[in-house]
């Protein structure tokens, strides 16, 4: 008595992680959520915003103050030029966005292209906006993709092709050049790109961000989405918006509007004071990140893992086929019980979850004592 479409996806296979490490009491390096403070700047301007009466709904598609200020940002930051009154839109977080923007934008039987391995959600999403996904492999330690691979899956069908870049979970960040053949193979197949850059300020090393939106006039043609979640380190706010073209916005402010009516409004307000942080404050973040991540990989190398430095975002994907314990979700489960360390099973992130069975993905958003724990945790393989 269900949807067909409910028997494409099961629930997230990250959030059953979570579970999992409370069942166990274990360190939980699956879910990507910080467990340390949000600048105090932003709780004390939240905890201003409900006193000041800002309690009910904000215009659908997100307070003025906020949209100007995401106008300006993006300017300033991804080389986008939007209007706030008819390009910004405020959801309910990134994960609003993105299905918000392929039920605007999607009819039952197009296609989809999707980088794999991929963010969970970006299946369900298809599925749920009644697209047919066609997947694109990330391949080699850097996850590039094969340009004629790439060609070969565009077809009169093809509606949309999902960036996700800093990527989770591999950490790659998309170059230039690999931008310009995504945006010429767009151009000329007629496609929108729906870009996720939630990670945008999470860089390191000689890596940049670069938006496809920015690159000649593929604003026309992008649906950019960001949030504040993962740069402010307010996960449970689910604050993010949308950036696209008058036609395009038109239409996904119809659906996020019936979808959710509006993000928290005083949540909104705090959004603001966040936009206003200054330069040092990106600066420290990248810092503190970068850390984290040698703290994580040193001790992932040393216990046997094999893996990569992430370029952005704050997750490593770890090959386990040193260990002979089994595929991915026998070693999570093994991990999680008698090691005392969660982690993501890395077939979670594959439609052919054979692809990901040797792999599982640990995030290092956590405190400098957390993560000494897990390493201490990670000594006993």
């Amino acid at each position: 008595m269900t949807s067909k479409r409910c028997d494409y996806f099961g629930e997230s296979v990250i959030r059953d992680m979570t579970r999992l490490a409370l069942r166990h009491d274990a360190v939980n390096l699956a879910q990507g959520f910080p467990d340390f403070s949000a600048p105090d700047e932003l709780k004390k301007a939240a905890c201003d915003a409900i006193m000041d009466d800002h309690n009910q709904y904000a215009i659908t598609w997100g307070a003025r103050e906020l949209r100007e200020e995401i106008s300006s940002k993006a300017g300033q930051f991804n080389g986008i030029q939007a209007d706030p009154e008819q390009e910004v839109t405020v959801t309910c977080g990134t994960t609003e966005a993105m299905m918000a923007s392929m039920l605007a934008i999607i009819d039952p039987g197009d296609e989809v292209i999707i980088f794999e391995p991929f963010y969970e959600n970006y299946g369900p999403d298809a599925a749920v906006s009644g697209a047919v996904p066609r997947f694109v492999p990330l391949e080699g330690d850097d996850f590039n993709f094969d340009a004629d691979v790439l060609a070969e899956a565009f077809n009169q069908r093809t509606k949309a092709l999902v960036l996700n870049t800093p990527n989770n979970p591999t950490g790659k960040v998309f170059g230039k050049e690999e931008m310009l053949v995504i945006a010429d193979l767009a151009t000329d197949n007629n496609v929108t790109v729906i870009t996720d850059e939630i990670y945008e300020h999470i860089i390191y090393d000689e890596a940049q961000h670069t938006s496809i939106a920015s690159m000649g006039d593929m604003d026309q043609r992008t649906i950019t989405i960001g949030g504040f979640s993962k740069t402010y380190s307010v996960t449970g706010w689910r604050v993010g918006y949308v950036l696209a073209p008058p036609h395009l916005t038109s239409a996904i402010r119809k659906i996020h509007d019936f979808l959710t009516v509006g993000a928290p409004a005083p949540l909104q307000h705090a959004c603001v004071t966040a936009l206003n942080l200054p330069p040092a404050y990106y600066e420290e973040l990248v810092k503190m990140y970068d850390k984290k991540r040698l703290m994580l990989y040193n001790a992932l190398t040393n216990s046997g893992f094999k893996c990569k430095l992430p370029q952005g975002a704050y997750y490593i994907l770890a090959d386990i086929s040193a260990f002979e314990l089994g595929n991915d979700v026998t070693f999570a489960h093994y991990l999680a019980s008698e090691i005392g360390v969660a982690v993501v099973p890395g077939s979670s992130f594959f439609k052919n979850t054979e692809m990901g069975a040797s792999t599982v993905r640990f995030t290092f958003s956590k405190s400098d004592e957390t993560l000494l724990e897990a390493v201490s945790r990670l000594e006993n393989l």
